[in-house]
């Protein structure tokens, strides 16, 4: 009974919270927004990027300045290359050493080759005169069975063929000296070539070093601020120059979950900055966080604190920003304002069909 009183007290207090939180973002909402539509206070945002060095090095200089617009692709800044022209020119000298050793090997295997011709061909001399001296001693046999030579001439030409079958028999292992010399030399001349491979691919890496060493944009922004000088070392991966993307804009703010829980990915969105009143800028949600924050950061008053809120983030059309991007500039508070029922339509303040036109009005 006792767990029970427990557990119905904790649903009231749970309940309580729900719309003491309600009734506080009713009241503490902008005033003049129909059911529907919810809107929160931000600040404009946008991606950052930070330049950095690939290998650690000397910064030679850094052609940007802050502020300075930049399309990708552009230099940034370029580090000291001497170390690696120095690594590239000993590579190269390896590399001709390395085709050198190539050349030399191929040469070895047609002296090989040809060693081999040669002990081949000696091996059919020894055969041939094997054969003659097998003829000639079956001759002494068939004389000396008959009485008409000696047999020490028949002792003789028996040597004479065992003689021959020795030199048949060295003349083949010459061959196979040959061939196993044939072998080592194209073993050579596949080392070397790979030698020569292996050095083309360190050239490679260099020139590719050499390239990174040139710091380039890596998309349209703007420059921020410089994180390094020029004459200063930097480990891999240090830092240089740090960039906006003034293409990718978005504005985070905080709404209930009443508010929250009916927000989608790609709901109609539209922002005012406190500099531009009069003329909302089109955007949409992109992002709505799925656990609930307790104290954002961004609120200002206890009250607001004390609500549980979800993250909210809308995004600027990126056609619209590039047509001024110019003009674009993070850090500008502002209100942002969601549709939490499609079917509701913009007041007049929020209808883009009556706020002023013109690149002055742009967002800046």
């Amino acid at each position: 009974m006792t767990m029970s009183r427990t557990w119905i007290t904790r649903g009231l207090i749970v309940a309580a919270v729900a719309v003491a939180a309600f009734a506080l973002y009713t009241l503490l909402k902008p005033s003049g927004l129909p059911d529907g539509i919810a809107g929160g206070n931000g600040r404009l945002e946008a991606v950052e990027i930070d330049v950095a060095s690939k290998s650690p090095g000397r910064i030679r200089d850094i052609v940007v300045n802050d502020g300075q617009m930049v399309k990708a692709g552009d230099p940034i800044a370029h580090m000291d290359q001497d170390v690696l022209n120095a690594q590239k020119a000993e590579a190269e000298a390896q590399l001709a050493e390395a085709r050198n050793a190539v050349l030399v090997a191929q040469t070895q295997v047609a002296q090989r080759e040809a060693e081999k011709a040669a002990a081949e061909a000696t091996v059919r001399q020894r055969l041939a005169e094997l054969n003659a001296s097998r003829k000639r001693l079956g001759r002494s046999d068939t004389l000396a069975r008959e009485g008409a030579t000696s047999t020490q001439e028949r002792d003789d030409d028996a040597a004479q063929v065992e003689g021959s079958s020795a030199a048949v028999e060295a003349a083949r292992a010459q061959v196979a000296s040959a061939q196993v010399a044939v072998t080592n030399a194209r073993n050579q001349v596949i080392g070397s070539s790979s030698r020569v491979a292996a050095t083309q691919a360190t050239i490679q890496r260099i020139e590719a070093d050499i390239k990174d060493s040139t710091l380039r944009s890596p998309r349209d922004g703007r420059v921020q601020y410089r994180i390094a000088q020029p004459g200063e070392v930097v480990s891999a991966g240090g830092r240089v120059v740090s960039l906006v993307d003034l293409t990718d804009v978005t504005m985070t703010f905080f709404l209930p979950a009443t508010a929250a829980g009916r927000l989608g990915i790609g709901s109609e969105a539209r922002i005012v900055l406190d500099a531009l009143p009069d003329n909302p800028i089109p955007a949409k949600v992109s992002f709505v966080a799925d656990v609930a924050q307790f104290t954002p950061k961004t609120v200002e008053t206890q009250s607001e604190r004390e609500k549980m809120m979800f993250r909210v983030k809308v995004r600027i059309d990126p056609v619209l920003l590039r047509r001024y991007i110019t003009l674009v500039k993070t850090g500008l508070p502002g209100m942002a304002y969601v549709k939490t029922d499609p079917g509701v339509a913009w007041p007049a303040s929020l209808d883009l069909k009556g706020a002023p036109a013109g690149p002055r009005q742009q967002p800046r």
